[in-house]
C-alpha cells in the first residue's frame, strides 16, 4: 500500500489528512510535523513546499499539486525530476467561470458607471450595448479558458480566444502565437485572461497589451479582467492605464504581492475592483475524491492523469 506525505502551507493539513485516510482505506497519510521515513513515501500532495519539503523523498511515485497552478512550485530550487499532477477538478474549473461570468456581465451593463452616477444623484439614461455587439476575448484556451466560453456563449457575445499554439474552438474566433496577438486584442473589448503562468506569458498584461484593445464599443474604453496569476499583470501599468484613460476599469484577483500592500495605489482607484485571490480555490471534499482516485489508479497499473509538461510550464 501506498504511502502519502502532505505538505501544505497555509492550509488544514490535519483536516485534509483526515479525509484522505478515509479515502484511502490500508494506505498510510502522514503529515510533514510527523516522524516518518522520507525513503517510503510514494506520493507528496503540496502547495507552497519549504525548501527541504522533498529531500530525502527518493523513491518518490508523483508529486500531487494543490493548486491549479503549477508555477510556483517548478521554481522549487530542490524540485526532484518526477511527475506532477495537476488539480483538474469540476468544481474549481465552476468556481472560475462564476468569477469571470460576473464580472463580464458587472462591465458589460456598465455598473461602474450607474454606480458614478448614483453617487451623483445624475439620472442619465445611457443604454449599454447588447452582448451580440461586445467582444469577450479570453487569453488561454485550457480547461478553464474554454468553460468560461462555454458559460458566456449562452450570453450571446462574440467570442474571441488566443493561445500559445493554434486551437479550435465552436464558436470561438480563434488566434495563436506573437503573431496573431495584435489581431486579437484590436478586435476585443472585454479582455479575460486565464493563462497558465510561464516565462512568455509574465507581463502579458502590461500598458501596450492594454492600448491596442477596441476602444469604440463600452462607454469609456476597454476592460480587463485577471482572475489567474499576479505574474501575468504589471501593476504599475495597470495603474497608468486606469488613471490615463486607457482602459475603462479593472478586476483584478491576483496581484504581484499578495496580500495587496496598503500603499498600493490599486486600492484607491474607484475603476479597480479588487477581490482577494478567491475567485476559484480548491475544495477538500473534492480535491481529496481527485487524488484519491489518481493515487487508487495508478498503484492499480493506470497512467497519471493531467501531468504537467514541465518545459511548457503546464
Amino acid at each position: 500500500m501506498a504511502t502519502l506525505l502532505l505538505h501544505l502551507a497555509d492550509v488544514d493539513e490535519a483536516s485534509w489528512a483526515r479525509s484522505f485516510t478515509a479515502a484511502l482505506p490500508g494506505h498510510r497519510v502522514v503529515l510533514r510535523s510527523e516522524a516518518f521515513d522520507a525513503a517510503a513515501i510514494d506520493y507528496v500532495f503540496v502547495w507552497k513546499p519549504t525548501p527541504e519539503a522533498f529531500d530525502g523523498l527518493t523513491n518518490l511515485k508523483a508529486i500531487l499539486s494543490y493548486g491549479a497552478g503549477v508555477d510556483a512550485l517548478l521554481q522549487h530550487p530542490r524540485l526532484p525530476a518526477r511527475p506532477i499532477v495537476r488539480f483538474v477538478d469540476a468544481d474549481l474549473t465552476q468556481r472560475m467561470s462564476d468569477y469571470v461570468l460576473a464580472h463580464v456581465l458587472m462591465h458589460h451593463r456598465l455598473f461602474m458607471r450607474f454606480k458614478e452616477d448614483q453617487a451623483a444623484r445624475r439620472w442619465v439614461q445611457l443604454y449599454p450595448p447588447a452582448a451580440w455587439d461586445i467582444a469577450v476575448g479570453i487569453m488561454g484556451l485550457g480547461v478553464l479558458g474554454q468553460d468560461a466560453i462555454r458559460h458566456l456563449r449562452a450570453f450571446g457575445f462574440q467570442l474571441r480566444g488566443w493561445s500559445r499554439t493554434p486551437k479550435a474552438v465552436d464558436g470561438v474566433e480563434t488566434f495563436a502565437g506573437d503573431a496573431q496577438f495584435d489581431a486579437f486584442l484590436a478586435g476585443t473589448d472585454i479582455l479575460v485572461n486565464l493563462l497558465p503562468l510561464t516565462p512568455e506569458t509574465t507581463g502579458i498584461l502590461n500598458y501596450d497589451t492594454f492600448s491596442k484593445l477596441r476602444r469604440d464599443r463600452l462607454d469609456g474604453g476597454p476592460v480587463v479582467i485577471n482572475p489567474a496569476r499576479g505574474g501575468h499583470q504589471k501593476e504599475a501599468d495597470i495603474v497608468r492605464a486606469l488613471t490615463d484613460g486607457t482602459l475603462r476599469a479593472a478586476s483584478l484577483d491576483v496581484f504581484e504581492k499578495e496580500p495587496l500592500p496598503e500603499d498600493s495605489p490599486l486600492w484607491a482607484l474607484p475603476n479597480c475592483f479588487i477581490t482577494p485571490h478567491i475567485a476559484a480555490a480548491s475544495s477538500e471534499k473534492t480535491g481529496v475524491a481527485y487524488f484519491a482516485r489518481v493515487i487508487l489508479d495508478h498503484e492499480a497499473g493506470k497512467p497519471l492523469p493531467n501531468v504537467v509538461d514541465v518545459n511548457r510550464g503546464y
